[in-house]
């Protein structure tokens, strides 16, 4: 890799910087001019050639040391918390991806939203807050933006001002900008956790009682298929995470994303992801092609990250077709509403499929629907799981197992409530006792567990 690759991308451990070692971000035009100067500078005295081999450790020190001997040349008079503040951004410039670096170093953040070079917002613990970082100018925001989707062979521009992306630790980024946004460029960043969740973490969250967790997973290694739904920023892929955790580490995993995102432990994982059309408008490969593929291959299960179109059908056709343990994920309100939606996207296949034989093929594939929803005070909770019983003439049927019920909300604006089963025994109970997976009656009885 070259050196000016290095530099749009950001070298491992560089996030982990302490950010709040400093004083917050200055964002006065002066210190942004000075800023600008200072890089520019430092630009025109790079030696690609005898920066080439040096690892990224010993290349933030030299890029240091060279902002500090331009400070002592321009004989700027600024104090130290200045000086460290100004040696930091540019680094996070160069080696980074510039104002975004403190946020991206933040754990406590799962959003990065950006509007235009003026505004950036925050989502921390389910609420949005607005921060003091902002971007040059637009042309300073769409450098960044082109660092971000260029390292993973993306491009942004005037003829294609819509593109999603990821950074190299698997969060979902999306950039739209004019003509379509009318305002200037747009950045959305959704953070992915660097140590992955794992089940206990939603149980502590109270996002899901123990009982569900315990119904989830041996519903992910008794392979059956499932389907989780639910709106934006429910937790869909992080549930999808969870789930696919519970795989045997001896099966072969196929998964097949827009943006690959999906952080799966097994050893045996093929990672797929689309890709869109070229500059002459061609080239294009879309999900569905990826899913018929994906059949080739000799996948034990098939993990679609999200179901947006014609690949629906392909999707349940290999669900019926020997990859059982498969899972995809769908947005809708309620599992009705997923069923509903899955019933569209096979329509959008061009085959004239009558609405009988379309939920039959829905109601055969899939066998449980897991539902999660973002709250009003911003928490997710797991809050319903319905498995598919059937059909009964041309509706297909479902019996919900667990749901969280809400009961009010605290004087905070916390949502109360409570997870309880329904007192309903699944059908597909001998089908994981058949897989040696024993489960207690005692886990369907209806008991408040209160959050």
């Amino acid at each position: 890799m070259s050196l000016r690759e290095r530099l749009g991308a950001t070298p491992q451990g560089f996030a982990q910087t302490d950010a709040s070692a400093d004083a917050p971000a200055v964002t006065t035009r002066a210190y942004q001019d000075t800023k600008a100067r200072i890089h520019q500078l430092l630009l025109g005295r790079l030696d690609l050639e005898a920066m080439e081999s040096l690892a990224p450790e010993p290349l933030r020190e030299e890029l240091r040391q060279m902002v500090e001997r331009l400070l002592l040349e321009e004989n700027l008079v600024i104090n130290a918390t200045e000086r460290r503040n100004l040696v930091r951004d540019i680094q996070y410039e160069m080696l980074g991806f510039g104002p975004l670096e403190p946020l991206l170093a933040d754990p406590t953040v799962s959003d990065i939203l950006v509007n235009t070079f003026r505004q950036v917002y925050v989502e921390r613990r389910g609420r949005l807050e607005m921060t003091d970082i902002t971007f040059n100018d637009d042309v300073h925001l769409m450098k960044i933006i082109d660092k971000i989707v260029s390292r993973v062979g993306r491009r942004i521009d005037e003829s294609s001002p819509m593109v999603d992306a990821r950074l190299p630790d698997g969060s979902r980024v999306n950039a739209i900008i004019p003509p379509l946004a009318i305002d200037g460029p747009i950045l959305s960043i959704r953070r992915f956790a660097t140590v992955p969740l794992q089940v206990s973490d939603l149980i502590s969250y109270r996002s899901l009682s123990d009982e569900m967790a315990q119904f989830i997973g041996a519903l992910s290694q008794a392979r059956i298929n499932i389907l989780i739904s639910g709106g934006t920023g429910s937790g869909k892929t992080t549930l999808l995470n969870i789930l696919s955790g519970f795989i045997p580490a001896t099966e072969r995993i196929v998964t097949i994303e827009d943006a690959a995102e999906l952080q799966l432990q097994q050893p045996h994982v093929v990672r797929l992801e689309t890709r869109p059309p070229n500059i002459e408008g061609r080239g294009e490969v879309p999900q569905r092609a990826l899913v018929r593929n994906a059949l080739r291959m000799r996948p034990d299960r098939i993990i679609l990250g999200e179901t947006r179109g014609a690949e629906a059908l392909d999707m349940l056709q290999a669900m019926n077709t020997g990859h059982e343990g498969s899972m995809t994920t769908v947005r809708a309100n309620t599992p009705r509403d997923a069923l509903a939606r899955l019933e569209s996207m096979i329509a959008m296949a061009g085959i004239d499929l009558p609405a009988k034989a379309a939920r039959a093929q829905v109601a055969s594939a899939i066998g449980v629907i897991i539902q999660a929803n973002r709250l009003s005070d911003g928490t997710r909770k797991l809050t319903s799981i319905q498995e598919i019983t059937g059909m009964e003439g041309e509706t297909v049927t479902l019996q919900e197992i667990f749901l969280f019920k809400q009961t009010g909300v605290g004087a905070d604006g916390a949502v109360e409530g409570h997870f309880t089963a329904t007192g309903v025994r699944p059908r597909c109970w001998d089908r994981l006792a058949t897989r040696g997976i024993n489960l207690s009656q005692s886990l369907f009885t209806p008991l408040r567990r209160e959050v």
